[in-house]
């Protein structure tokens, strides 16, 4: 038994049961400690600077802000910190957007209790953890592949295009999505007419239905099943 130091993970996640949880999983590993928790991004900020983690795992949604906006920042000023994303939303839309970002690795949350000391592990010895359904997705894009005929329409939004996608299908008016991005409303507009056209929509109506159709199903997919 050496005396070498645990590794020190900090937890980027707003629900503190689930905080909770991954602390007690994560703290049976006797070379694995958590050092700190945070709910958004401020307290995230802050404990970046004072603990100064070798990890870090980040809810991809929190309360207040895009945790993908968190990750790039983390990826700027803390360039060797690796960052392991957890998330509840579908992989196939957004682990590759989070990879690019500068995460080294996603695992869905519901696979987290049996996954994500492995994913840490895997992480730590300088490696990209994501699921094979992820990597056999990445392999054929650097492989030249066509892409897969039911790509879905929502793969050619943007990421803020798609973080104000969800927000309308949140039910947040244009003035309340512009107030949480920090964007214009003129911003969050134009970002609207951009979606509409990419997305083959006329009418704002519509729009607004397919994101909030797309969110319930969203929910319900990663809802616990019996």
């Amino acid at each position: 038994m050496t005396d070498k130091p645990k590794t020190r993970i900090l937890i980027v996640e707003d629900h503190p049961i689930f905080r909770m949880g991954m602390e007690e999983l994560i703290n049976q590993e006797e070379d694995l400690v958590i050092c700190g928790q945070a709910e958004d991004v401020a307290g995230a900020r802050a404990a970046l600077k004072k603990l100064q983690p070798d990890m870090v795992i980040l809810d991809l949604f929190l309360k207040d802000r895009n945790g993908l906006e968190l990750l790039r920042e983390i990826n700027s000023n803390y360039k060797k910190l690796p960052v392991l994303v957890l998330s509840m939303h579908d992989e196939s839309l957004h682990a590759q957007r989070c990879l690019k970002a500068g995460a080294r690795g996603y695992i869905m949350k519901q696979e987290a209790s049996v996954s994500v000391v492995k994913a840490i592990r895997h992480i730590l010895s300088g490696n990209i953890h994501v699921s094979e359904r992820v990597s056999s997705q990445i392999l054929e894009v650097f492989g030249g592949s066509p892409p897969a005929q039911h790509k879905s329409p929502l793969d050619h939004l943007t990421d803020r295009e798609l973080e104000i996608f969800e927000l309308i299908g949140r039910g947040l008016y244009p003035g309340e999505i512009a107030e949480r991005l920090n964007l214009s409303t003129k911003t969050v507009g134009t970002y609207r007419e951009r979606i509409k056209s990419k997305l083959g929509f006329s009418r704002g109506g519509d729009l607004m239905r397919a994101a909030v159709l797309w969110v319930e199903k969203d929910s319900l997919d990663r809802s616990p099943k019996p």
